[in-house]
């Protein structure tokens, strides 16, 4: 059965507190804004659950955002805002999705619009035997999509929790979905919830059948 990890992207005040400077460009009192917490969180705890290992991946830049790379109209808007500063309130993780004290969770920053440029992701996916990777995050269109296909490029599964993710016009958010099913599976929180369920029933049967043979007489 394939390893998995959990990468989690982006979510930081910034992006998802009413008052962050990006905040994927939702109303404070949107319900799209609710649901996407919501849905991360529920996928947070399943992945604490069946001990998958959770890669939390933050951008940031220095306060002066001489390492942000200004070939690209985002990179740029992000420093005209004044986002995601390094050691900034906006850059820390949004509280109920932050990372815990755990063997099992791992926080890497980049500073590209792709998680896996320019950090250590792979490496650390390989270190962990990891074969299968489920991403969600903000935004879906460009931070999401990017790791959905570089790691795909790169050998791993990629599965994406569309519902745990986000974009500030919902038709595009659809069109990246749709774009990226070529790629990777598409799935919902509500499904990965069903699915773990079934593998965990699934394994306590084996064991508990198991056993019973163990105890059998030959």
């Amino acid at each position: 059965m394939a390893a998995t990890a959990f990468l989690a992207l982006h979510y930081q005040n910034d992006v998802l507190h009413p008052d962050g400077r990006i905040r994927v460009g939702l109303a404070a009192d949107d319900p799209a804004r609710a649901a996407v917490i919501d849905n991360a969180g529920q996928l947070m705890r399943l992945a604490r659950d069946q001990d998958w290992a959770i890669i939390h991946g933050r951008i940031a830049f220095r306060p002066d955002y001489a390492d942000l790379a200004r070939n690209m109209p985002i990179m740029r808007r992000t420093a005209e805002i004044g986002a995601v500063q390094e050691g900034s309130w906006g850059a820390d993780f949004f509280e109920a999705l932050a990372p815990r004290p755990s063997a099992r969770e791992f926080i890497i920053t980049h500073k590209r619009v792709s998680a896996f440029c320019g950090t250590d992701l792979e490496n650390l996916l390989r270190l962990l035997d990891i074969d299968r990777v489920i991403v969600a995050g903000v935004a879906t269109h460009s931070s999401v999509e990017s790791a959905v296909r570089e790691g795909a490029d790169r050998g791993f599964e990629m599965v994406v929790a569309s519902d745990a993710c986000a974009a500030a016009d919902r038709a595009i958010h659809d069109a990246s979905i749709t774009s990226m099913a070529l790629i990777a599976e598409i799935t919902s929180v509500a499904a990965l919830v069903q699915s773990s369920r079934g593998t965990t029933d699934r394994s306590t049967t084996a064991r508990g059948t198991a056993a019973r043979d163990q105890g059998s007489p030959s």
